[in-house]
């Protein structure tokens, strides 16, 4: 289903679109919308079914909606991507739990597409906060996600079940000034975490059980020195062949020695328990389940 909202009467600035992801975001999409708000930017909406006042807030705000059932977020994307009337050369893709810090918002006001004709795609900086509080350590800044794509050159991986990304060939740029702050206020209750991280954990043992049985394969090039998407491909190399159960013991005394995660105090130290082991542990544990269902598919 497709709604068009009012058309605004501003000139839209023809250099970018935004496109932005919502389930119920009645208490995130005013923040964003107002944080992006004098950009003149087409704003699209792929909405998966909310039943609170969210798409009263899109109409109200002009923007172009569609809706489409939730299967995961790399999905989410490809639809989106594929489904829009994107008239313009770049779009940009964000969460309604995202807001534009005003030193991004400046970049993206002087953007020119002229200015970046051999690159693809552009990473921005993300700060992620939890219960109000800036996870500044335990490897979560800086933290680069590219989120701004040549559109009809970059997709969505598909090949992943959770760890959602988008993809281009050729050339990117990383833009280390300015920010986009990820605060999901619906997890200041740490029920909807962790109800949300235990459906995500469903996705990813899923995920990781089908590419032990050759079924999925990497999408981007795992490369060390690579940009951040080659070099978060490389670790997910390393991931996978570490023991499992050990592995989230050894991941969260990296994130809270090696990378500092102690300096973000006793909030910062719940975020990196629960993130960083309670959930690879859970994971593995479910992976296990799946192993051992399948075998007894094959007896």
């Amino acid at each position: 289903m497709e709604i068009y909202a009012p058309k605004s009467t501003i000139k839209l600035n023809g250099q970018y679109s935004f496109i932005i992801l919502t389930y119920n975001e009645e208490m995130h999409l005013p923040r964003l919308l107002a944080s992006i708000a004098g950009l003149n930017a087409e704003t699209f909406i792929l909405d998966s079914g909310s039943t609170d006042s969210t798409m009263k807030i899109a109409e109200a705000a002009g923007t172009i909606i569609k809706q489409h059932p939730f299967e995961n977020h790399p999905k989410q994307w490809d639809f989106a991507l594929k489904n829009f009337d994107i008239k313009t050369p770049w779009v940009i893709c964000l969460d309604a739990d995202h807001t534009v810090t005003p030193e991004l918002y400046k970049l993206l006001q002087n953007f020119r597409d002229e200015d970046h004709q051999h690159i693809n795609g552009i990473y921005f900086n993300r700060k992620n906060f939890f219960k109000g509080r800036w996870i500044k350590y335990g490897s979560y800044y800086p933290f680069y996600m590219l989120k701004m794509i040549r559109y009809n050159v970059g997709f969505s991986d598909i090949n992943e079940n959770m760890d959602h990304r988008l993809v281009v060939p050729g050339n990117t740029l990383t833009w280390k000034r300015g920010h986009l702050l990820e605060e999901n206020l619906k997890e200041n209750n740490i029920s909807f975490w962790i109800d949300k991280h235990n459906k995500y954990s469903d996705l990813l043992a899923l995920e990781e059980t089908e590419r032990m049985l050759n079924l999925r394969r990497q999408t981007v090039k795992p490369r060390f020195w690579g940009p951040p998407n080659e070099r978060k491909a490389w670790f997910k190399q390393i991931w996978w062949r570490l023991p499992r159960y050990v592995r989230p013991m050894v991941y969260f005394i990296y994130r809270i020695i090696f990378k500092l995660g102690i300096l973000d105090g006793r909030t910062g130290l719940i975020f990196h328990f629960m993130q960083g082991f309670w959930f690879r542990l859970v994971v593995d544990i479910k992976i296990d389940e799946l192993r051992k269902q399948q075998g007894n598919e094959r007896k």
